[in-house]
C-alpha cells in the first residue's frame, strides 16, 4: 500500500525540525517518523506518487530507490 504525503502534517513536522534546512531531508525524516516507513524502496515508491516529491527527486537526479540510497550515502559520508 502506497501512502500519500500529508503536506499539512509535514509542515508541522518541519516546524519542529528547524535545524535542518534541506526540505528533501526533512521530508525523508517525516516519512520515516510519521508513516514509519524505513525501507528505501517503499519510501521511493511513496515519493514518486507525489508531484512535489517528484520535483525534489528530479532536482537531485534520483530516478529509483538505488539512486536514493546512493544520494543518502553520499550525504552521510561526504
Amino acid at each position: 500500500m502506497v501512502f500519500k504525503v500529508n503536506w499539512d502534517e509535514f509542515k508541522e513536522f518541519k516546524q519542529n525540525n528547524q535545524k535542518i534546512d534541506d526540505n528533501f531531508i526533512v521530508l525523508l525524516n517525516f516519512i520515516k517518523s510519521y508513516y514509519r516507513i524505513l525501507n528505501l524502496a517503499d519510501i521511493f515508491d511513496m515519493l514518486k506518487e507525489d508531484e512535489v516529491a517528484v520535483m525534489m527527486l528530479e532536482k537531485r537526479n534520483i530516478t529509483d530507490a538505488e539512486d536514493l540510497e546512493n544520494y543518502l550515502y553520499k550525504l552521510k559520508n561526504g
